[in-house]
């Protein structure tokens, strides 16, 4: 009986940890923001002060909050140790970075979609329907889709059934994350547009469709981080 109640116990901490981290990239709050204090996060997400603790300390131990004795807790950073396989959590232009990375997706995730519409199953071609759906669905409804926007993109380059593709996965659902959290969800209508055309295509079997549907959908990532960049500048002149 112990063993079921601690499982349901570290099950709900992961489950705390998660949610204050979508409530740090949905506000957004941005590096160097105070979080609110244990009993404030534990109402917010009906949890006790004991799990908000131990949710920070996964937190810590991931590289987004850091605790202050006697000051707060605090945002140190966006993205998780564990999904940062290039070490770039350190780089402090982020909307630079965030062109960087996308510049790299468009050589990559069109020959990716490619090489999808050539080798989906139908089992993948179902996951990947489903998973298109579930982020139309969310966004319609304005919930946080961020996770499975990253488990698309991951699905896709399962679809592959390259065994070097598979290794560039951590890359590729760094980089969703990374625009995702500079455009805070700015382009909700061409993503479900473009999501679609993907799926169609790998259902079909279609290649060349697949890869312009993606060149499509990157294209459209890398213009809104270009107007962005220009915005900024022109706030700095």
């Amino acid at each position: 009986m112990g063993g079921l109640s601690n499982l349901k116990s570290k099950l709900l901490v992961e489950q705390t940890q998660e949610q204050i981290f979508q409530y740090i990239l949905n506000t957004p709050l941005d590096i160097g923001t105070k979080l609110p204090n244990e009993f404030e996060l534990g109402e917010r997400f009906g949890v006790g002060r004991s799990t908000v603790r131990e949710a920070v300390k996964l937190l810590v131990s991931r590289g987004i909050l850091e605790v202050k004795q006697g000051s707060g807790t605090y945002v140190v950073g966006i993205t998780p140790i564990d999904m940062d396989p290039l070490g770039l959590r350190a780089v402090e232009d982020k909307m630079a970075l965030a062109l960087d990375l996308v510049n790299v997706r468009m050589i990559l995730e069109p020959g990716i979609a490619e090489m999808a519409a050539l080798n989906a199953t139908d089992e993948d071609i179902e996951k990947l329907t489903y998973l298109c759906d579930l982020v139309e669905q969310k966004i319609e409804y304005g919930d946080t889709y961020i996770q499975d926007d990253i488990a698309f993109h991951t699905c896709v380059a399962e679809c592959s059934k390259n065994k070097v593709v598979e290794q560039l996965i951590p890359i590729i659902d760094t980089a969703v994350l990374m625009f995702v959290n500079v455009t805070h969800k700015k382009l909700t209508k061409e993503t479900i547009m473009t999501h679609r055309a993907v799926v169609d295509a790998i259902a079909e079997h279609d290649p060349v469709g697949a890869k312009s549907a993606m060149t499509m959908h990157m294209t459209f990532n890398r213009n809104m981080i270009k107007q962005l960049m220009r915005e900024e500048n022109r706030a700095d002149d």
